[in-house]
């Protein structure tokens, strides 16, 4: 048997065992593991995902809480987990750096949603105009809570900051519902906060939301102006949340938890839980999960530099 056929045959058997690997899975339970406490945007979603994909998958679904150094011991365990697709991480911006985003390989995009400029009923301001003005004429007297440096919580405040010209003082959390927590008692003034965590205080009177963060006004959030037109012009950030596996995660295995979990992104009640909390359903290839990701780390990185932002871990 010459060199060529025994090369076709070992491509052929190759392909056959990825088929077959990505049809067993999964095998076992699969653990989902959110970098940060419970409460916050990545628990919220990782919940609502979790019994449609058990369901799907025929196998238990854990949730599974790593919390600490801004999603990076979360991010880290996952990285050294079996590549088998049994533990994945749901990410957002905080446990990504380029030091370690090399060790994971994506899977999905779950949500990619603007953030609200959400304030504690004490801070004087009824809209963005009024914000910046306080913060001028009280520089570095107004905090922001976030779920920790380089988070998006985090970084879409910098960014208004650096727009703006103002100073506000940033107090990081371990996760997203301390800081709504401490941002409910009055502790900190405000938050860029994902909508799920923030909307529902805000229903009942608790919390004042003054804009989104996006580009433009969000389709569940049609009263809340943008940052950009009530303020600030050429204000824009998102934040966002995916699925990730370890790297070295066979392709098939990957390609397969993706589908699986657009299917159930796709379904209608799930799709009616993420809108009634003011976010958004996304959805996509590993490949254009790949793509995002890149977009976004270039441009939180940029700022970050600019404003000498390091993330200790």
């Amino acid at each position: 048997m010459n060199a060529a056929p025994r090369g076709l045959a070992g491509l052929l058997l190759f392909f056959a065992s990825a088929t077959a690997l990505a049809q067993g899975f999964p095998s076992r339970p699969v653990h989902i593991v959110v970098p940060f406490p419970p409460g916050g945007g990545a628990d919220t979603l990782a919940r609502i995902l979790e019994p449609k994909l058990a369901e799907l998958w025929a196998q238990p679904l854990i949730v599974e809480h790593r919390p600490g150094a801004s999603g990076h011991i979360g991010a880290d365990y996952v990285a050294k987990s079996a590549a088998d697709g049994h533990t994945l991480l749901m990410s957002s911006t905080a446990s990504l750096d380029e030091k370690n985003v090399g060790e994971f390989a994506p899977v999905s995009l779950v949500s990619a949603s603007a953030y609200v400029v959400t304030v504690s009923p004490g801070v004087a301001a009824a809209n963005v105009r009024e914000l910046i003005a306080l913060a001028r004429a009280n520089p570095g007297k107004l905090t922001f809570g976030s779920s920790g440096t380089g988070a998006a919580s985090h970084l879409s405040a910098e960014l208004f900051k650096a727009m703006a010209g103002i100073q506000l003082l940033h107090v990081p959390y371990k996760g997203t519902g301390q800081a709504v927590t401490d941002l409910l008692a009055g502790h900190v003034n405000l938050m860029f906060a994902p909508a799920q965590t923030v909307m529902p205080y805000v229903q009942a009177g608790r919390l004042r939301a003054l804009a989104v963060t996006g580009a433009k006004r969000s389709e569940t959030l049609p009263n809340l102006p943008t940052v950009a037109e009530s303020g600030l012009p050429g204000y824009e950030a998102v934040g966002w949340f995916g699925l990730l596996a370890p790297a070295g995660t066979p392709k098939a295995v990957v390609a397969k938890a993706s589908t699986d979990v657009n299917r159930v992104l796709a379904l209608r009640e799930i799709r009616e839980r993420v809108l009634a909390l003011g976010s958004e359903v996304s959805g996509n290839t590993p490949e254009e999960f790949a793509r995002f990701i890149r977009e976004d780390q270039a441009k939180w990185a940029k700022l970050m530099k600019e404003a000498g932002i390091s993330v200790s871990q």
